[in-house]
């Protein structure tokens, strides 16, 4: 079941949104209800328990600065991001790769906050002089 809401968005994001819509010819409310479904936790799913990087150890935390995509969806989000480029996703594939950029998107955030938590236990040196 949908809920149909009427949302304000400010004009850089509808532009953004409606740009995005036009390189995957789909409409900007798929778009956009696309963007929050995967944007926004499941909060009874057990990844969402991640804990924040404070509440790591030293080891676990000098691990996840290390952090990497697996290599297997490392190979396909360049496939489909190339494929992307050519003009040649189907449907199934805009999802996965929209699935795959969040994966990698989440990823990049954490190992960022590592490094920062890193940085302010004085794990790792400052990584500007």
């Amino acid at each position: 079941m949908n809920t149909q809401i009427i949302v304000e968005l400010p004009e850089k994001t509808y532009r953004r949104a409606e740009r995005l819509a036009q390189l995957t010819s789909r409409g900007v409310a798929d778009v956009l209800a696309d963007t929050l479904e995967l944007s926004l936790p499941a909060f009874d799913d057990p990844q969402s328990l991640i804990p924040p990087v404070a509440d790591l150890s030293d080891e676990d935390l000098l691990a996840l600065t290390e952090l990497q995509m697996e290599a297997q969806a490392d190979s396909e989000l360049s496939s489909l991001l190339y494929k992307q480029q050519a003009g040649e996703l189907t449907a199934v594939e805009r999802k996965e790769l929209a699935q795959l950029m969040q994966v990698y998107q989440e990823g990049l955030l954490r190992k960022a906050q590592a490094l920062a938590e890193a940085v302010k236990r004085g794990l790792i040196p400052h990584l500007i002089p």
